[in-house]
């Protein structure tokens, strides 16, 4: 799948309707045809605490990471500097099929774990959930090495075999601490030891991450490896800004 994303010739289908910056659905046609999400920098709204044009490098570095580790989290990835509309990550379109991981309910139930209780508008009482699975810990993991930025409930994607993808990593790697997310239900929780272990793999040399991030970023992510690696527990969430993206899906 990443000679087919690196060697095909793309064909813009359409813009995607629900993005915050200029992403665009294509088609690449090779050997045969798939879709996938082409995110240009030249269609990246700039943010204050990120470096210009750099948002899109992260998404590839994203997918290094992931298959480095052996998450496989991450649909397949990759740069492409002849896009439509000039340089920027293309990466495999996933076919959702709508099986959330996360809930609003009034009570939770076995099998979910509670984020943070609300109240609605008509004053009753809800819970924020997420269901309590082995993927699920596993990228609650992989987030906060990334110190992702915006882990929503809505990038995160089920194909139709009910398998777990991971997407939109641009706001990710900053040295600042910056984790937000759905997962806050695994707070506190030891990480399983064969998951910990995964993160003994981690080699900052990966021409991927060299691409995307300045030393500094690099230092940050090994920094937050080994702290990972110590402790040996899901961080909780920080007190100084909202640790959970809104809206949340």
């Amino acid at each position: 799948m990443i000679d087919l994303l690196q060697q095909a010739s793309l064909e813009v289908l359409g813009r995607h309707p629900y993005a915050s910056n200029q992403v665009f659905i294509v088609a690449c046609h090779g050997e045969t045809t798939v879709r996938a999400i082409y995110k240009p920098v030249a269609g990246e709204r700039p943010l204050w605490d990120f470096p210009r044009g750099e948002l899109a490098r992260r998404e590839v570095a994203s997918y290094a990471l992931s298959e480095q580790l052996g998450l496989g989290l991450v649909p397949a990835t990759v740069w492409r500097e002849d896009g439509p509309f000039g340089p920027g990550s293309l990466q495999i379109w996933i076919e959702d099929a709508s099986l959330s991981d996360v809930d609003i309910v009034q009570q939770p139930q076995a099998g979910w774990c509670a984020v943070l209780d609300a109240q609605l508008e008509d004053g009753s009482d809800v819970t924020v959930v997420h269901r309590d699975l082995p993927e699920l810990r596993a990228l609650a993991l992989f987030d906060a090495v990334l110190n992702n930025g915006d882990r929503k409930a809505g990038h995160m994607l089920r194909d139709a075999q009910g398998t777990l993808w991971a997407v939109d990593h641009g706001v990710t790697f900053h040295t600042d601490p910056k984790l937000r997310t759905v997962l806050w239900g695994f707070r506190g929780d030891r990480v399983d030891v064969a998951l910990l272990d995964r993160l003994s793999a981690l080699d900052t040399r990966l021409p991927e991450l060299r691409r995307a991030l300045d030393d500094d970023e690099l230092e940050a992510l090994q920094q937050r490896v080994d702290g990972l690696r110590r402790s040996g527990i899901y961080p909780d969430p920080p007190e100084q800004w909202p640790a959970i993206p809104w809206p949340i899906y």
